[in-house]
């Protein structure tokens, strides 16, 4: 029988099932005062007080009398990193995971690749070149920039997938660190496997949960906008314990998040296109995610800027 932390609780679900598991104490902390007295009401009335104590605060200023032998904790944000939870999660490893103590999840990786999506551009931006039959084109500009100023969270299909995926980071909860978070850095090289228009950039997460010595190589399955075959990702562990989001598995509420160009780009087969990637903490909330993507496309650069707020 283990006690276990769950950093920023919200309803105390996943404290439950701890409980339920047959965890011996459960500590869930949560910062919002409405919420963490709510999810004290649920614990008692699942007659739950004897295992879970729900703290009111923020991680950092919380106090527990005990080491525990678990953290769980759902950090996880849109593209990964944003709302910056994983910070939180750290404090709490840093001040009362025990030696050898388990993180859950204990490991996150997150892609990008470049994708095609000529629907969602006809509807957002070309749906103004005739409205009932009137020219209404001159809103073309404007149109983009609502559209597409700030990453969408929404939904794909590896058909609109142009490129193997890249790794841009790959985080190890056990060992990570708070600085290592504030500004992540990647270059970048994809050849696009089709002749189509690039609209943008998809990013998208897999997290581990825990150890399991049998390892397994994950395989894409081919798009049916081109022929290539599958590719694998990185060396994966029982697939048991792999929460992802990517295109070709059922959508979860984090979805796909896509940074889209205001104009696409046209795209041979097999054309090259790198550049780097950076994903920063805004300066004024580090809550926040700022997004820079420099790319080239056959000689013709470009710099994308992006906020996620």
């Amino acid at each position: 029988m283990q006690v276990v932390l769950d950093v920023g609780c919200g309803t105390g679900i996943l404290a439950i099932l701890c409980a339920q598991a047959g965890a011996k104490r459960v500590y869930a902390v949560e910062a919002t005062h409405d919420i963490a007295h709510a999810t004290s009401k649920v614990v008692e009335d699942n007659n739950l007080s004897n295992i879970i104590t729900v703290l009111q605060g923020r991680i950092e200023d919380v106090e527990i009398k005990e080491q525990v032998d678990v953290i769980i904790s759902e950090w996880m944000g849109y593209m990964l990193l944003h709302k910056n939870m994983l910070e939180s999660v750290i404090t709490a490893r840093d001040r009362w995971l025990k030696p050898g103590g388990l993180m859950l999840p204990s490991k996150a990786t997150l892609y990008m690749a470049p994708v095609t999506n000529t629907k969602r551009y006809e509807e957002s931006i070309n749906y103004w070149n005739s409205v009932y039959g009137i020219n209404m084109s001159a809103f073309k500009p404007l149109a983009k920039q609502s559209a597409f100023l700030g990453p969408c969270v929404e939904t794909i299909t590896f058909e609109n997938v142009l490129a193997r995926p890249q790794v841009v980071k790959c985080v190890n909860c056990d060992s990570v660190t708070i600085p290592e978070l504030r500004s992540v850095t990647e270059s970048f090289k994809f050849n696009s496997t089709v002749k189509a228009p690039l609209h943008g950039f998809a990013f998208w997460f897999d997290v581990e949960f825990g150890p399991s010595p049998m390892p397994l190589s994950i395989r894409y399955p081919t798009s049916s906008v081109d022929d290539h075959p599958p590719v694998d990702s990185q060396t994966r562990r029982d697939p048991t314990l792999l929460l992802s989001t990517a295109p070709n598995v059922l959508p979860t509420h984090w979805q796909q998040t896509l940074i889209y160009f205001f104009d696409p780009k046209d795209l041979k087969q097999d054309q090259l296109i790198e550049g780097r990637v950076t994903l920063s903490q805004n300066q004024a909330s580090s809550r926040l995610l700022d997004v820079k993507i420099a790319y080239d496309t056959g000689g013709q650069s470009h710099v994308k800027y992006s906020f996620l707020r």
